[in-house]
This record gives C-alpha cells, structure tokens and sequence, in this order.
C-alpha cells in the first residue's frame, strides 16, 4: 500500500481555497454604484457623550450612514469635529443640518440629519477643505439645560426680590395691615349685628311704603294742576270780559265828558248806549264773583278734594 502524500498539492488546493474565499467576501462587501458613499465633516459645539464610531446617522428614521471619526476641532478646541460617511444616494442640501440625538434611555446618541428645502443646491466643499460641512443645530438636551438655566436664573431674580420684599421693615408693616385688618372686621361684626340688620330691613320697608303713596298722589297732583290750569284759563276769560266792558264805559265816559263840555248833553242818547253796556259789565262781574265764591267754598269745605277725591255730596233723606 502506498502511503505517500502529495504536499504540495495540498498546499496549492489550500491556497486555492482561501483565494476563493477572500475573493467571494470582497465580492460580498463590496459597494455597487448605488452603494457608494460620501464623506462630510459636522462640528458640534456642545458634548457630544454618547456618540461612538460607527453610531448611526438616521434621516427620519433610515439608516443613511455612519460615524467614523470623532476628535475635538484642531482650528477650535472649543468644538468637537465628527466624520460621518453617508450613501451618495443621499440628497444633502446646502440647509441640511445635522443634530444629536439620544437612542431612548440606553444613553447612545446618533446624527440625525434634516435634508431641507428639496429645491436647495446641493452641498458642496468649500475651497481649502477636504469635506463638506454639514451645519449643526443644538440637541433637545442642549436646548432644555439652556432653558433650565433661563428659569434658574428667574428663580434666583424672583427669590431675591422676594427675600427684598419680606424684610423686616416690610414684615412689620403686613403684620400691622393684617392686625388693622382683623381689627375693622371685629367693628364691622360688631356694627352688623341682628338688630342692626332688622333695623335696617324695616326702614327699607318703609322706603318702600313711602315710595307706593308718592305713587299714588302723583296722579291726584296731576288732576289738581289740570284742573287748576281750567279754572285759570276761566278766570282769565271773565277777566278779559271784565277788561272789555271796562274799556266800553270808560270810552262811554269819554263821550259823555266832551257832550257836557260841548253843551250837546242828550242824557236818553248817552244812556241808551252806556245803560246796556254797563249793565252787562255787572252781570259778568257778578257771575265771576260767584265762581271765585264757589270754588273757595269748595276747598274750605274739603281741602282733601285737591290731592286726593272729590268730596260726596251726603244726599238728604228721599233724594236718589
């Protein structure tokens, strides 16, 4: 039997074998076309704990790229430089920012990227650098230690005012104004008591029994002076009668003075226009006489008949 081995053919097939499979993983990792990537520089001016090499970089929620270097900035120690590489299908406008971003509560952060306007030019490297910069913004986390910040520094204003308003001086002053305070609230009780109360409903009671009686005589107050603007325009018009027949004796007078002084005295001519004429003169004068007469007798008899009712006339006995 023979036993010799061909070592030599072992080894090229094992060569041959290991060529194929590094071959076969190249061909596996290797980018087509549409896989190829592009490199861009962000700097972030905040920490940037959490961010490893090879963390995520994510466009709503799509895996785009990857960190692959993260040092501070040699031109600004002040700012921290991170490397990303990102698929060149990636549309990366010249207003596209980058932003940190935590990875729920585990503590990593990955680059989250806002691509822009879709009409934006596309961002391109400018003179003297390697890579385009992508702009930052600030985190949620950066934002919200500067709100506390903001409202720390509020605080401290507001408790420093407050500490300046309750000092000693003041504190005696509110002590004083609550003791006034206690003090007139004691009187007002005091004031305000079940009598005062009752007191004070029975003159509102009375206010307002007063207030329906005014009620009721305005009416009565607006008959008297109806009536009394009657009875005016009456008297008025006999007076005027009485002005009248004045004015036609004293005219009679007149022509009976210059007949005297003329010598024509004819007295049955005079008299028979100044007999009629005064006659009727005192005939009115009477019936006016005895209006004036009536109406005083009426309102010394019941003076309540001027605000309140007509008097009843008692009607003797048989009358209806």
């Amino acid at each position: 039997m023979n036993n010799k081995v061909n070592y030599t053919l072992v080894g090229f097939l094992v060569l041959f074998g290991i060529s194929l499979m590094i071959a076969f993983s190249y061909w596996l990792l290797k980018p087509s076309d549409e896989e190829a990537t592009t490199k861009y520089l962000v700097f972030f001016d905040e920490s940037v704990l959490g961010l490893n090499i090879d963390a995520p970089v994510k466009y709503r929620g799509i895996s785009v790229g990857k960190v692959i270097r993260v040092r501070v900035n040699p031109k600004n120690s002040e700012q921290v430089e991170v490397l990303i590489n990102i698929l060149s299908t990636t549309p990366v406008k010249s207003n596209t920012v980058a932003q940190l971003t935590a990875q729920g509560i585990t503590g990593l952060s990955y680059i989250n990227l806002s691509l822009g306007d879709n009409n934006a030019p596309a961002l391109l490297k400018e003179e003297g650098s390697n890579y385009p910069v992508i702009k930052s913004i600030p985190s949620f986390f950066e934002n919200f230690e500067k709100s506390l910040g903001s409202i720390s520094s509020q605080l401290s204003t507001t408790l420093s005012g407050t500490e300046q308003l309750l000092n000693d001086e003041n504190q005696k002053q509110v002590a004083l104004l609550l003791q006034r305070t206690a003090s007139f609230m004691d009187k007002m009780e005091k004031l305000l008591d079940d009598k005062t109360i009752n007191n004070l409903q029975t003159s509102a009671q009375n206010l307002a029994t007063i207030t329906e009686k005014i009620d009721k005589v305005v009416p009565n107050i607006n008959t008297l002076v109806e009536k009394s603007i009657s009875w005016e325009e009456k008297i008025s018009e006999s007076l005027g009668s009485i002005m009248q027949s004045y004015l036609s004796i004293r005219a009679a007078m007149d022509e009976f003075k210059k007949a005297a002084a003329n010598g024509q005295f004819n007295f049955k001519d005079i008299s028979s226009d100044v007999v009629p004429t005064l006659n009727e003169t005192l005939i009115e004068m009477q019936d006016v006489m005895n209006k004036v007469e009536d109406a005083l007798y009426k309102y010394e008899r019941s003076p309540g008949d001027i605000l309140f009712k007509h008097e009843e006339i008692k009607k003797g006995p048989g009358e209806k």
